[in-house]
C-alpha cells in the first residue's frame, strides 16, 4: 500500500513509503536534513514496520518533543491502522 504522511513539528514536510505485508519499501522524505533523512530511508528499506516503529518512536530533535524519525514511526503506525481498518 502506497502511503503519504504529513509530519508535524519537524522540518520534513512529507514522508512517502510503501507498506506491503508489514515490510517497508520506497521511503522518501521531502524537506528536512537531506543526508540524515536519506540515510534513514535507506536503512528502513526492506525492514519490518514493527521493528522500525520500536527503534524510531520517541526520538527527539534538539529541544523538540519529536523528530523526523519519530514522525516516520507515527506514519507507520497510521498506515498499519488504515490497513487494519480496510481489512476489517
Amino acid at each position: 500500500m502506497k502511503c503519504s504522511y504529513r509530519p508535524q513539528g519537524v522540518c520534513s514536510q512529507q514522508i512517502t513509503f510503501d507498506l506491503t505485508d508489514g515490510i517497508v519499501r520506497e521511503v522518501q522524505f521531502y524537506g528536512g536534513c537531506p543526508g540524515n533523512l536519506q540515510g534513514i530511508a535507506r536503512l528502513a528499506e526492506g525492514m519490518p514496520a514493527d521493528e522500525l516503529i520500536a527503534r524510531l518512536q520517541g526520538i527527539q530533535c534538539g529541544g523538540k518533543p519529536t523528530s523526523c524519525p519519530d514522525q516516520f514511526a507515527k506514519a507507520l503506525l497510521a498506515a498499519k491502522q488504515k490497513i487494519k481498518e480496510e481489512n476489517s
